[in-house]
């Protein structure tokens, strides 16, 4: 299968932006709560669609009586937390552009954003932000930025006195001045490689999206479902799912600690999740080693092979009756009890910006937890493609929602076309001739297409290794098998024109005390101390093997180097969406990639 298309279930009027989302549910009589916020550190209160509107058009005079102007870029640079999309949508009803960046950015990456999009104004979300912010402005001269707000309580409040002046009028006459096909805001590539791109999305791109995407996920995000939202809401996941909750009436609620993420999942109850694999696979592994501690590691791992097969042939159509018993008896001894740890309430999970594995989406599904993976880009609003409940093939990234349109070209690259695409690059207009051919768009992944339109990632075009003899390796094919072991938090694969395929592999720091326990070894043993041991490599060994027996033996990993950091945000090594940076692991740990190449080819197992 070449190509497949999902024609619109839902046709928006023109002249419809992203505020008219927030109307919609203030002018129901049910008047939805929209968001919900922690009192002190106990109770969520609820924000219901009329509050929210009322204070976003109070924010939204505030911008306008400080002179922002229609079509002016704004930025936000926050965690993920309230503020943040109440700004969002404040910026939105005033008539411009905001522009997210990651609250862990440097001063020479809030620059570029800033700069590259001529930003007037920033919100910040504390004084250290701020700081960053004009540390930026200084040493860029970025003269353009005019304004540096802060989210607390004190600051928006001003905002909101400093637009009484404003009056209903004149901000309904600015508020609806957008249309669908008028820029609603601009986010930057995560730059795995050279600069940020600045991606101009619209208010088509997320209200079209929105609908459609509702049309078929009515029954996860309905009026009354609630989410918790961890990740970060610069980035185009998190974003478009707070704009696809507004559309369908549902609630969001914020926690910027991951640290906090398991009591607040049980204070907040969601019904619905989302996250990336990597969440997915820590959520599994501690259960694993939990288990283990716990001497219940044997049965751990039969609930999983018993969650696996049943999830397996329920997909298949028939459930042999053998089979539902011993699932109904984990059901009560384990299944639950990972439940209850989500809030006892979630049903569905929504999993974006990489690989989920067929393994974890069956674990998933056979304890209870639908996870409905889907693929996307920051250029495509994120979802193109999204498993669904009635239409959900474990395994691949679904069917495209309606309104788009997906194409394999002749080299394995998936096109895509539609609601959800971009309309190009931020004054980039080479950039926005190479991306596109006919109207469809280059993701630089490539796939495949099945009868029915669902879509399997199989790697990315620009990571495909050629080794020396002539031989295409896929890296991630290999990488994600080898994180999903406990002990491992990342693993590169590398032999791009080299001999033969190697790997880099960090062990997991959070997890490494628990398994060191588990596994006869001190549980305070340091990273460092932890490579030399005989028994890290052997268990390390044991994941790649696993790997390997999935390729063939020209593209399995012959030789490894376990280093003693682990590739992180702060490190320099992964993008805040949390993929790899290859080129700077590969600069940063040449010496160790000339060790593994310098030493005596080793044999095909």
């Amino acid at each position: 299968m070449r190509q497949f298309s999902v024609a619109a279930v839902v046709n928006v009027p023109r002249n419809t932006n992203t505020t008219d989302l927030v109307l919609r549910q203030a002018n129901k009589p049910s008047n939805p709560a929209l968001f919900a916020r922690l009192d002190g550190e106990k109770n969520w209160v609820d924000i219901p669609a009329t509050e929210f509107r009322d204070d976003v058009g109070a924010l939204a005079k505030g911008l306008m009586a400080s002179g922002i102007r229609l079509g002016d870029r704004v930025g936000i640079m926050a965690r993920t937390r309230y503020e943040w999309s109440l700004v969002d949508f404040a910026i939105w009803f005033a008539g411009a552009v905001s522009v997210p960046i990651y609250e862990t950015s440097s001063p020479s990456q809030v620059a570029w954003n800033l700069g590259d999009s001529g930003a007037v104004a920033v919100f910040a979300e504390t004084a250290n932000h701020e700081n960053v912010v004009r540390q930026a402005a200084t040493a860029e001269g970025l003269t353009a930025l005019a304004h540096v707000w802060q989210l607390g309580a004190a600051s928006l409040q001003e905002l909101r006195t400093a637009g009484q002046s404003v009056s209903d009028t004149e901000l309904e006459e600015r508020r609806t001045a957008r249309g669908l096909d008028d820029l609603a805001t601009i986010i930057y590539t995560s730059g795995t490689t050279g600069r940020p791109k600045g991606c101009e999305l619209t208010h088509g791109n997320f209200v079209e999206l929105s609908d459609n995407a509702l049309g078929v996920l009515s029954d996860v995000v309905p009026e009354g479902a609630q989410t918790i939202m961890f990740l970060p809401l610069a980035h185009v996941f998190a974003r478009f799912i707070s704009v696809l909750a507004v559309a369908a009436g549902a609630k969001v609620a914020h926690t910027p600690d991951i640290k906090h993420l398991l009591s607040d999942l049980q204070s907040f109850q969601p019904s619905f999740i989302l996250a990336v694999p990597r969440v997915f696979e820590k959520i599994y592994n501690s259960a694993a080693l939990k288990a283990e501690s716990e001497g219940k590691g044997k049965i751990f791992t039969k609930a999983a092979e018993v969650a696996i097969a049943y999830s397996r042939a329920r997909q298949g159509g028939s459930v042999p009756v053998l089979l539902k018993a011993k699932h109904a008896i984990f059901d009560r001894l384990v299944y639950g009890k990972l439940r209850a740890a989500m809030g006892g309430q979630v049903k569905h999970a929504v999993s974006g910006g990489g690989p989920l594995g067929e393994r974890l989406g069956h674990f998933f599904q056979g304890i209870g937890l639908q996870i409905l993976e889907g693929y996307g880009l920051t250029e495509t609003t994120a979802p193109v493609t999204v498993n669904r409940p009635a239409m959900i093939r474990i395994g691949t990234v679904g069917a495209p929602l309606p309104g788009n349109a997906v194409k394999i070209a002749d080299d394995g690259e998936i096109l895509a076309k539609g609601v959800s695409v971009m309309r190009g690059y931020w004054h980039r207009d080479d950039l926005t001739t190479d991306a596109f051919a006919d109207g469809w768009l280059h993701t630089g992944d490539i796939g495949e297409l099945d009868a029915e339109g669902f879509l399997r990632i199989t790697g990315r075009k620009k990571e495909i290794i050629v080794t020396a003899g002539g031989k295409n390796v896929v890296p991630a094919l290999l990488e994600d098998q080898i994180r999903a072991d406990a002990l491992i938090s990342q693993c590169v694969v590398l032999g791009d024109q080299r001999p033969f395929i190697s790997a880099l592999v960090t062990l997991d720091e959070e997890a490494l005390p628990k398994w060191a326990e588990n596994h006869g070894l001190p549980a305070g043993i340091s990273l460092s101390e932890a490579i030399g041991q005989d028994t890290i490599r052997n268990a390390v060994q044991k994941a790649i093997d696993k790997a390997n027996a999935s390729v063939s033996a020209a593209e399995s990993i012959k030789a490894f180097r376990i280093v003693p950091t682990d590739f992180t945000e702060a490190s320099g090594h992964l993008t805040p969406s949390l993929k790899i940076k290859r080129t700077q692991v590969l600069k940063d740990f040449d010496d160790v990639v000339g060790d593994i190449y310098s030493a005596k080819k080793p044999a095909d197992r």
